[in-house]
């Protein structure tokens, strides 16, 4: 009877010893598996965040170099307020002095109109 005892006990502590082995041998194999499963289904959908965010990346640079670009304009106009000044200046000279030269000959032309008057008509006459 001991026999058999030692047999079954012998037998259960093999059969567990063989059952852990089995667990350990298997449970990389197993615990890759699912890690490669996970992989696989996650990974289009990463993929794509990559590309949306690359995409909204180069948006961004975009919009900053547009604004950017804005605020040189802006400070550059404001830097030439001085140059505005002087066009404004030039440009009212420029308008006094045409004024001048229309109002001169137009007394000009009245004179010579006038002259004309007093020489009888001038060359091209009324001889009619």
């Amino acid at each position: 009877m001991e026999d058999q005892e030692l047999q079954l006990k012998v037998r259960r502590v093999t059969d567990k010893f063989t059952e852990s082995m089995y667990v350990l041998a298997n449970e990389p194999s197993v615990a890759l598996y699912r890690l490669q499963e996970h992989v696989r289904r996650s990974l289009p959908e990463l993929v794509q965040h990559k590309t949306d965010m690359q995409s909204w990346e180069e948006q961004s640079q975009g919009a900053i170099y547009s604004v950017e670009y804005a605020c040189s304009a802006v400070k550059s106009m404001t830097n030439s307020s001085l140059y505005f000044k002087n066009i404004d200046i030039l440009l009212r000279q420029a308008i006094s002095m045409k004024e001048q030269i229309s109002n001169s000959q137009g007394r000009r032309k009245r004179t010579m109109d006038s002259g004309m008057l007093k020489d009888g008509g001038g060359k091209h006459g009324s001889g009619m």
